[in-house]
């Protein structure tokens, strides 16, 4: 079975980090590609520059609050595009204000995660969307 590709969109460092080990752990293969802001996640998305060869993933973590556009804005493209539009893109942040959750599944998030500060709690919710997007529901190829 070939890796499933996640695009993993944040600034973060420590976030990052954490979400590569939590999938390290993980039961099932994965490729994780990671970029640091809504410009490089679009130019990725649409295989331009720098990001021309890379495959195009198969789930989506993204960040609200990112450099250049954020993940506001980056959501939007994403889901006005009828060829990227089946990718399943959750919001992982740290915001839980009511109009970024709103604004996420107003744009066609497929699921808002709140980053746990805890970082025990915050390997676990990467686990459960682990488990959740990647071992019980279907992605489109």
């Amino acid at each position: 079975m070939k890796p499933v590709h996640i695009l993993l969109v944040e600034d973060n460092e420590g976030d990052i980090l954490l979400t590569l080990d939590a999938f390290e752990e993980s039961k099932i293969k994965t490729n994780i590609s990671v970029v640091k802001n809504g410009n490089d996640a679009l130019d990725f998305l649409y295989k331009r520059g720098d990001f021309s060869n890379h495959q195009r993933p198969d789930l989506i973590l993204l960040d609200i609050n990112i450099p250049v556009f954020d993940g506001h804005d980056v959501l939007k493209s994403i889901k006005k595009d009828p060829s990227l539009k089946k990718i399943p893109v959750i919001m992982l942040t740290t915001s839980s204000a009511q109009k970024d959750i709103h604004a996420a599944y107003e744009n066609h998030a497929n699921s808002f995660v709140t980053k746990p500060i805890d970082m025990d709690d915050f390997l676990k919710a990467i686990l459960k969307i682990e488990e959740f997007w990647l071992q019980l529901s279907k992605l489109a190829k």
